[in-house]
């Protein structure tokens, strides 16, 4: 079974799974009333100019004031292409030229950080109105990413109307084809705005990019139009549904199923499929199993997975994944797998079994920031090169901007990646009420001991012959059959009874004391 994409459209959310064989390799959610920003074009008014920053903070009409580096910001809204910064050409080029939903969606952000050519201070103040786009979805306390540097993705072409540049995918790698590409964009091009053509775009009729382009020049327009019309803070454009993102950017000729669980879900799809992909639609299906679509393919398994600590290798080795406030660690383990041979040769194994698992987790899980892989120590150098190369490999795939350093004497690789959006855990889960996040809880003794101070140092300042102690049930039963003894000599320090009472409603460390 080669690459499918599975639509789950549920009462409150719409889940769309990609796989390869029968290997979950990504998965989006989007909820109703909750639908991502990326991507959307805002009129935002400055609140806030931070010359030590060389930053802003926008309103764009969220909770949270959006951020805007100055770096990202130009006052040309594309009428004079000229006007933009002098790098926009350069850093246009480096963009992953759109062929990706998540990059298509991403703004026209490099991968390095454009230094202002003016002093943010210079360029923008306090009740400025700004038309700008969201390039990073808003994550734990920090507010949206936003970009004046505007893209706007089409099915075949990326419009870029802050810069005259034209960019083809690095992914068509054919150079005959690249250059034809290229030559029917700089033919068609209007004057106005930059493009960058789209891995899809392989093989299309000059027709079929030019209708693309007239289709996104129009929208420009409109969006222009908006913004001399609007007041700040308002949306000017918003970026589609999942379902219709999806097709646009995902649905392509290496995929060869696209099946979908109800009928207005699947109406949709068709109807955008045979708008946009008419030579692919008959490969969009209704699913009509009586089990979950999810589960009849194994998916709702693998989301269980990918939300655990620990994932196995069917060599038996294992990897952790822990998260951190500065970063991501991922742990490569022998586990049970001892080997046949020398213990170089298993080492190498499960290294290389582990490159291969250790990147399709960093895709579901949608993991970013920097990120610290610690392979399993490695004497021989051709062995740390091989197992680099099938991270590369395995990487070549990820359509997400990453960046990634050679592995060490020590088997660690440090890398980035790019995310514009909430990571599968966080999307998924919420701190855990009892330990607060942090994984772990207070032993029995722990709490047993805590417990005895507090009814040793409130009865020195309450009055009374009884204390009353309310727990958890578990730690109720620990207290009474493992630490009667320890009730006991409390009881005769104090001089008083201590009764201990079960709480079901109570949390594991939750407790109180009743002096009475």
């Amino acid at each position: 079974m080669g690459k499918r994409i599975v639509v789950n459209a549920g009462v409150t959310e719409t889940r769309l799974a990609v796989q390869d064989g029968s290997q979950l390799v990504e998965l989006y959610v989007e909820r109703t009333g909750r639908r991502s920003i990326v991507g959307n074009i805002y009129k935002g008014v400055v609140t806030n100019v931070l010359p030590g920053m060389q930053a802003a903070f926008v309103d764009i009409g969220l909770q949270k004031d959006a951020f805007l580096y100055g770096g990202d910001y130009t006052a040309d809204r594309g009428d004079d292409p000229a006007a933009a910064t002098p790098d926009a050409e350069e850093d246009a080029a480096d963009i992953d030229d759109g062929d990706s939903e998540r990059d298509a969606e991403s703004g026209a952000e490099p991968p390095h950080r454009r230094e202002p050519a003016v002093p943010i201070e210079e360029m923008l103040h306090k009740g400025q109105e700004v038309l700008v786009q969201v390039s990073k979805e808003s994550l734990g306390t920090k507010g949206a990413r936003i970009t004046a540097f505007v893209s706007i993705p089409g099915r075949y072409i990326v419009y870029m109307p802050q810069n005259r540049h034209v960019g083809v995918s690095r992914r068509i790698r054919d150079d005959a084809e690249r250059d034809r590409l290229r030559g029917i964009v700089k033919e068609l091009q209007p004057p106005t705005g930059g493009f960058i053509v789209r891995t899809v775009a392989e093989g299309k009729a000059a027709e079929e990019l030019q209708a693309d382009m007239q289709f996104l020049t129009r929208l420009w327009s409109q969006v222009q139009s908006r913004f001399e019309s609007a007041r700040a803070p308002s949306l000017l454009h918003e970026e589609m549904d999942l379902t219709f993102r999806v097709v646009r950017d995902l649905f392509s000729p290496d995929i060869d199923e696209f099946q979908v669980d109800t009928p207005a879900a699947y109406e949709k799809c068709l109807h955008f499929a045979e708008s946009l992909v008419p030579q692919l639609a008959s490969r969009v299906k209704l699913y009509d199993g009586v089990a979950p679509i999810f589960e009849a393919t194994g998916i709702e398994k693998e989301i269980e997975k990918a939300l655990r600590r620990r994932v196995w290798l069917k060599s038996g080795g294992y990897i952790v994944i822990d998260h951190t406030e500065a970063l991501v660690a991922i742990d490569v383990n022998t586990g049970k797998y001892v080997g046949k041979r020398d213990f170089e040769e298993t080492v190498l194994k499960i290294n290389l079994e582990a490159a291969t698992e250790v990147i399709r987790q960093i895709r579901l899980r949608d993991l970013g920031g920097i990120i610290i892989i610690d392979f399993i120590d490695m004497e021989r150098a051709e062995h740390r090169d091989q197992v680099f190369k099938a991270l590369m490999n395995a990487l070549a795939d990820d359509k997400a901007r990453t960046n990634v350093l050679e592995i060490s004497e020590l088997g660690l690789v440090e890398m980035t990646r790019k995310r514009v959006r909430q990571g599968l855990q966080s999307l998924l889960t919420s701190a855990c009420p009892t330990c607060k996040g942090s994984g772990t809880v207070k032993s029995d003794l722990t709490l047993t001991a805590e417990i005895f101070r507090k009814v040793q140092a409130g009865a020195r300042e309450a009055a009374g012959h009884e204390v009353l102690v309310r727990v958890n049930p578990e730690m109720a039963h620990h207290l009474e059959a493992e630490e009667r003894e320890g009730l006991d000599r409390v009881q005769d320090l104090i001089g008083r009874k201590v009764v201990v009472q079960s709480v079901s409603s109570y949390q594991r460390e939750q407790y109180d004391l009743t002096f009475r």
